[in-house]
């Protein structure tokens, strides 16, 4: 329901707005129909689903974020262009790209795992990157504080060398190279999609100028596509040593293991790193009844991470923050989670909108316990968190 008191204020103030980058040519990404994610039809099955990644569930952001309380605090940009393949080398490597671009050719296949190619898909990949690097852009331009990447297909799977996870461009990792390319000195990236961003973690994991922290279920690797297993020893090399963190939390963690994990690890860690750009990856598949997660978020959960990155970016990077979508598959609830989240980001007073499927009950003994242990870990091995302790 909407909030009555909300719902009638009308913004001016740009600090209080949020830039929403979007562009409906990234609808033609069709990724078909199938057992869950396998687009595979057993042929016993009256009703087959969507595959995960479909475009209803972006629909459904973009209309809330039309026609919901929240509309009064977006301005939109809808004309953003499709990202050269020069730009897309910032990330990814010239063999890489040839691969795609000949995969594209050669007509619709499966790259990895449920991931699939097929006609229109690469055009909206090449929408998503440049979508994603146009909000970056208006950033450093100084033209808003605030910028969200609606984009689909997502990218923090996607690696300098291979796809994975649905993922064929990484659009938050040529954001943020983007950002540095252009004279920030240091990148935080929090991304809270409940798989490990380890294409993001892959592409920035030999440098000390980006702090990646991922918090996601405890998955593991999942085959040759997604080498990485996200847990809490993966924390970079070389240069790069201590500059991954990882938050491998287990199942059901819910809003109060989220908020302790991020007020008694993220928080500090980013503090510490003092960056001059903020990039909040968002998932929406952390929730309580996302079909590919078990992490029992909600709506207030949401909320409470939105704020706690908005008061990081206040304090370090002048309340620059680029929020980039990522995963989120319940259509109508991933809808309401992202709104929820976008509150937060906006620090208002009050929640704009209800949940609908109000509370889910949780237990948070077992995930503090999982996250003091790792914090422990963090504070014994990565050197610039150690340092800040004595």
């Amino acid at each position: 329901m909407f909030n009555e008191e909300q719902q009638s204020i009308t913004v001016t103030d740009d600090a209080i707005q949020i830039h929403v980058f979007w562009n409906e040519g990234m609808l033609n990404h069709d990724t078909g129909e199938g057992v869950f994610d396998t687009g595979i039809n057993p042929g016993f099955l009256d009703v087959l689903e969507k595959h995960p990644e479909n475009c209803d569930r972006i629909r459904n952001i973009v209309s809330i974020l039309k026609r919901g309380p929240i509309s009064s605090f977006i301005r939109w940009h809808v004309d953003s262009t499709p990202a050269l393949i020069s730009q897309l080398l910032s990330f990814h490597t010239q063999e890489y790209i040839d691969s795609l671009l000949e995969a594209d050719r050669n007509g619709p296949t499966i790259i990895c795992s449920g991931t699939f190619l097929n006609t229109g898909s690469l055009k909206a990949a090449l929408l998503a990157a440049g979508t994603t690097l146009s909000a970056m852009k208006y950033i450093l331009d100084g033209h808003g504080n605030i910028c969200y990447a609606l984009v689909r297909p997502p990218g923090h799977h996607a690696q300098p060398t291979q796809a994975d996870g649905y993922c064929f461009l990484n659009n938050a990792g040529l954001a943020v190279q983007y950002a540095l390319d252009s004279g920030c000195k240091r990148v935080a990236v929090i991304d809270i999609d409940v798989h490990y961003g380890n294409g993001t973690a892959e592409g920035f994991y030999r440098t000390d100028k980006v702090l990646t922290v991922s918090l996601h279920m405890n998955h593991g690797s999942w085959g040759p596509s997604h080498p990485q297993s996200g847990d809490v020893n993966e924390v970079g090399e070389g240069v790069g040593f201590g500059y991954n963190l990882n938050l491998p939390l287990p199942n059901g963690t819910g809003d109060t293991g989220y908020k302790y994990a991020m007020t008694e690890v993220v928080v500090p860690a980013v503090k510490k790193f003092d960056p001059d750009m903020m990039v909040f990856v968002v998932g929406q598949d952390s929730s309580a009844f996302d079909p590919n997660g078990r992490q029992c978020l909600t709506m207030d959960g949401y909320r409470e991470i939105g704020l706690i990155i908005r008061n990081l970016a206040d304090d370090h990077s002048n309340g620059r923050i680029l929020i980039v979508q990522e995963g989120g598959y319940h259509i109508t609830y991933s809808a309401y989670c992202l709104h929820a989240t976008l509150e937060g980001v906006l620090n208002l007073p009050n929640p704009l909108l209800s949940d609908p499927v109000a509370y889910y009950p949780e237990d948070d003994s077992f995930s503090v316990k999982a996250i003091e242990s790792i914090k422990q870990h963090q504070l014994h091995v990565v050197p610039f968190l150690r340092e800040a302790n004595h």
